[in-house]
């Protein structure tokens, strides 16, 4: 796609062998370039395009991210058109069908959009004071439609949702982004107000599911009727189809990443799809969700009796038990260039919709140039946090004397008296062999009758607020990219943190091992550190007794919602299992 057009078509003409004079018409022009050793060096100088129409500058500044000359290309187009909502809905709009076009084949990527998005906000915010008059600031981009985003109540985490806004923003839909933490109130406020064609539910965390069923009976009982997309890690279609879309007779569709959401947005409310795309999308949540419950009646389940016979086995009187140096709950010092090489940058590429494992991706043949440039700004954005020392990122460990009861961790203070009991599930879906393990992560932990000593650990580090602190900055300048940016960098952080404070947990229990980086990446330590919402321990709620154990919220400012995401979002908090047989494994 930066190839120069006219050169791209001798070129093709020639490796196609498309008429008998390709070759020559290649030669003659390849003349031009011999004054530079780089054909491209001749073709796109840097500050070239500057001399292309008053349009194809724009489009060429909106496809490339470029924001140096948008506010002077706006003004001139203004002067040009006399209306500044003209110049929005002509050569802005026209440059963003470009990067939609080019992002729908796949020949641009998100972090692209992004910048392209950053371009046009700086184009419309210097346009807006121009509009105030006509009051149409935002609507001059309502052409598609109006679209109402939030992360549900209860929930902080907003990557996902900020990408798809900006996705939709630059294919021409208003879009109403009501942040996160949002009450079904200030969503159903929001949409009738704005009169939106759309709505959009995000969540992270499992609450965050039921959050959204509540919202579609919120929505169902108002007799409310527009399409409901639903985003977010935890979210699937399956999901979708079973647990939400039975609660509303509208539509319900889930958008698995930000690529698809402007197909699916376009069929719902073009006049000329909406209604058969709308019976396609209930009969397909129908027909999945029919699969599905099959699939359930033909699943055995034992019974927790039955599991419980088959649970982890260990031969307690001989196996090796570590003993912290250290127990009680401890703060450790750190800086943020402590932690850098702790990253594992293989996620940050995927909140990005940028497939592979860090390094390999940077030289994928697909993604290796953008990747490339992602993380030379990842780098870029890191060395400025470290440099500008905003952050105050904690850590918080700590160690309990513990004993196992079937499913259950008795936790002890030093005077050996009870001062928490932390429930764990365990599988019980029949496995194929006869003799597999049902576990739960209580099997990791001395039992009772063994009488020998043993311990849990806890730990829950952050990023600190400054991460949003930052981010609100980059938005109130019209930045989303940098915005997205610092936030996915801090998620980075938060885990880099979790690294660290383990590497420190193993040699405060005397365990010494001699990792690389792609070692603590692999998990190649002993122990593991599970946290409470995901697989092995699903339950969100026991965070509550981390956060009562340790104190956190005064130790660490890092407090649980009402469906117990923790905030800031670039936090992570978990247990210590030290068993040298501890694994990782679903409920």
């Amino acid at each position: 796609e930066e190839v120069d057009p006219e050169l791209r078509q001798l070129v093709e003409d020639v490796i196609l062998n498309k008429h008998p004079q390709a070759a020559e018409l290649l030669l003659q022009a390849a003349e031009k370039y011999k004054s530079d050793k780089s054909a491209e060096k001749q073709v796109i100088h840097q500050e070239d395009w500057r001399g292309l129409t008053l349009q194809q500058r724009i489009t060429h500044a909106l496809v490339k991210g470029i924001d140096t000359h948008i506010v002077e290309d706006a003004a001139e187009a203004r002067l040009q058109l006399g209306r500044p909502l003209d110049v929005i809905e002509g050569p802005l709009m026209e440059g963003m069908k470009v990067v939609g076009k080019l992002f729908g084949e796949g020949k641009m990527f998100l972090p692209q959009v992004v910048k392209s998005a950053r371009v046009m906000k700086k184009a419309v915010a210097y346009l807006e004071p121009y509009m105030e008059e006509e009051k149409r600031a935002n609507n001059s981009l309502q052409k598609q439609g109006t679209f109402v985003i939030a992360t549900v109540k209860g929930d902080v985490h907003d990557i996902g949702k900020n990408i798809v806004a900006v996705v939709l923003a630059c294919n021409g839909y208003k879009v109403v982004d009501l942040g996160v933490m949002t009450s079904i109130q200030k969503i159903t406020k929001a949409i009738e107000e704005h009169q939106a064609d759309m709505v959009g539910l995000s969540g992270l965390i499992t609450p965050s599911l039921d959050e959204m069923i509540f919202n579609l009976q919120e929505f169902e009982r108002s007799g409310m009727k527009i399409p409901v997309l639903i985003g977010g890690a935890t979210t699937s279609r399956v999901h979708t189809a079973v647990k939400l879309d039975p609660h509303y007779s509208g539509s319900v569709a889930h958008v698995g990443d930000a690529s698809l959401v402007v197909e699916m947005c376009s069929k719902l409310v073009s006049p000329n799809t909406r209604e058969a795309f709308s019976l396609e999308l209930k009969k397909s949540n129908l027909d999945i969700r029919e699969s599905y419950l099959k699939s359930q009646l033909e699943q055995e389940v034992l019974t927790l009796p039955e599991a419980r016979k088959k649970k982890f086995q260990c031969d307690w009187q001989n196996v090796e038990i570590s003993s912290p140096q250290h127990t009680g709950v401890m703060e450790l010092p750190i800086q943020i260039q402590e932690v850098a090489e702790f990253i594992d940058w293989s996620p940050f590429f995927w909140a990005w919709e940028l497939k592979g494992t860090f390094p390999k991706i940077l030289e994928s043949e697909k993604y290796g140039d953008e990747a490339t440039k992602l993380f030379r700004d990842a780098q870029v954005m890191l060395k400025k946090i470290i440099r500008e020392k905003r952050l105050k990122p904690r850590v918080l460990v700590a160690t309990f004397a513990a004993s196992s009861k079937e499913d259950e961790v008795l936790v002890y203070d030093q005077n050996q008296q009870l001062v928490e009991t932390l429930r764990f599930d365990r599988q019980t879906r029949k496995k194929v062999a006869n003799n597999d393990i049902y576990y739960c992560l209580a099997d990791f932990v001395a039992p009772t009758e063994v009488k020998r000593k043993d311990h849990i650990g806890f730990f829950v580090v952050t990023a600190g607020p400054e991460i949003e602190e930052m981010a609100h900055e980059f938005e109130a300048d019209h930045d989303d990219y940098n915005s997205i940016l610092v936030k996915a960098v801090g998620d980075r952080l938060a885990e880099a943190l979790a690294e660290y404070s383990h590497k420190w947990m193993r040699a405060n229990f005397g365990i010494f091992e001699a990792l690389t980086r792609e070692d603590l990446i692999a998990e190649k330590y002993r122990g593991i550190r599970p946290a409470p919402g995901y697989p092995a321990c699903p339950d969100h709620s026991e965070k509550l007794k981390i956060w009562k154990l340790l104190d956190v919220e005064n130790k660490t400012g890092v407090r649980l919602t009402e469906n117990f995401a923790m905030t800031p979002p670039s936090s992570v908090s978990g247990y210590y299992f030290m068993h040298p047989q501890a694994k990782y494994f679903a409920i």
